[in-house]
């Protein structure tokens, strides 16, 4: 489209957590499965020919149950998950991509393991685990629990049953999770799902692929993204990193328009300047009126490199 004389090319782009299957674009199914704690929960998903992609926050996800402060991150199962991914493969899916984020769930993966078809049978199909961190099985509990209401108490037990479940998988299916970067994901989920042969890829990259972002890039004389709040995690498998990673193959500026902002300049690529809104507006305005002061910051950046 064209904004201003300039002409955009938007791209829908996730890191592979809430709002994958929006991204994706396309209508979703919708199926009743079992929430995180227990309770029946209506999930979208999606199937195209035999390609189903299953966005796990829409079943275990930590806004069913209101946040942290109503979770019980020691019963919180990915059950619900792998009632999906059975779902898929009963509708003739072959290849089935999970994205993994959001989760309420520290439970590695075992809830999703018990509703979901188990080798051999999932021999015939490509699983695949789309996620935004690198963490390994064993700190899942450390790094997210307390995101999901874990006091330090429960991290340590979640830890040991992380511990126990990696050795169970091992001896099970003969791969040791704890090695695979990735496979903390969404509490371990991630590392369920390698066990079962599932492989691990980029949940950016997955989608950047999809939105044919590489050809978008050469096209662009900038780049314009953002998030809510960016910190050092945003350029360690979310959006803004993914976009700074991908652009700093063609040499296209960055711009990241985002709501507030903790880095040292030393932790922004080159390419890429970060604009805060709560800084040059001030907290109030930027929550009041955040959608025009995008656009007001977008317009003038524009102006700036074009």
């Amino acid at each position: 489209m064209t904004e201003r004389g300039h002409f955009v090319d938007e791209c829908l782009l996730s890191d592979g957590g809430e709002g994958s299957l929006d991204a994706l674009g396309g209508p979703n199914r919708w199926s009743v499965v079992t929430g995180p704690l227990g309770d029946l929960v209506d999930a979208g998903w999606r199937l195209d020919a035999t390609s189903a992609f299953i966005e796990m926050a829409q079943a275990s996800g930590l806004r069913l149950v209101g946040g942290a402060q109503g979770n019980e991150p020691l019963a919180a199962s990915t059950y619900g998950t792998g009632e999906l991914v059975s779902l898929a493969y009963e509708a003739g899916a072959r290849e089935i991509t999970v994205f993994l984020g959001g989760s309420a769930t520290t439970d590695g993966g075992l809830g999703a393991q018990r509703a979901m078809p188990l080798p051999p049978r999932l021999k015939s199909v490509e699983l695949v685990a789309a996620t935004d961190v690198d963490t390994l099985f064993i700190d899942a509990a450390a790094v997210f629990g307390p995101q999901k209401g874990a006091g330090r108490a429960q991290v340590e037990l979640l830890t040991r049953r992380l511990e126990s479940l990696a050795v169970t998988y091992q001896e099970k299916y003969g791969i040791d999770v704890r090695s695979v970067p990735g496979s903390g994901a969404a509490g371990g989920l991630a590392g369920g799902l390698a066990a079962v042969g599932a492989s691990i890829v980029s949940g950016f990259d997955f989608l950047a692929e999809k939105a044919h972002l590489d050809s978008a890039l050469e096209a662009a004389d900038v780049v314009l993204t953002g998030e809510g709040f960016c910190d050092t995690q945003s350029f360690r498998g979310k959006v803004v990193g993914g976009v700074s990673r991908w652009s700093e193959r063609t040499r296209t500026p960055v711009v990241a328009i985002v709501g507030g902002a903790d880095l040292d300049d030393r932790e922004i690529p080159d390419h890429v300047e970060v604009i805060s809104l709560t800084e040059r507006f001030g907290l109030d305005r930027a929550l009041r009126d955040t959608a025009p002061l995008v656009a007001e910051v977008a317009r003038v950046e524009l102006a700036k490199r074009t």
